[in-house]
């Protein structure tokens, strides 16, 4: 699948009360990217997708910064891919904020690995709280502040 871009709709919904941010969803399963991508476009959003890390990272070379990086931990051919990921896009765009997804187990190992700062959303989520979670995160607020 190519890296894509997708900017924002008209009618912007209303109620989350964000200005539009450059997010990049990274996600290997087609469905969830897709219902996500449409979620964030939905809230006026400017949103870029890749599935896998390789796709991510020719995106991070070639665009100005994100806002947010959206990214799945487990990718399909990378176990921690999303973890790796989000060290590099902070490496490259340190203005960059970090939210994490899995549908798995998050361990202590794993957290200590999380970027300063990121915060993460279990799956399966409703819009609303994926909605929520992506404005603490481009707000730079945690769950646990």
């Amino acid at each position: 699948m190519e890296p894509k871009c997708h900017g924002p709709r008209l009618g912007r919904a209303e109620g989350w009360g964000s200005a539009m941010s450059r997010v990049l969803i990274v996600e290997d399963e087609g469905l969830v990217l897709l219902l996500s991508e449409g979620i964030l476009k939905e809230d006026g959003h400017e949103t870029f997708t890749a599935t896998d890390v390789k796709e991510a990272t020719a995106l991070i070379e070639a665009e100005p910064p994100f806002d947010l990086l959206f990214t799945d931990i487990h990718l399909k051919d990378d176990l921690h891919g999303g973890l790796e990921l989000a060290q590099f896009v902070v490496s490259k765009q340190p203005s960059t904020r970090v939210l994490y997804t899995t549908g798995g187990t998050i361990t202590d190992g794993m957290k200590s690995l999380f970027v300063e700062g990121a915060d993460i959303i279990s799956k399966p989520y409703t819009p609303e709280q994926m909605l929520a979670a992506v404005t603490r995160a481009l707000t730079n607020e945690t769950e646990a502040e």
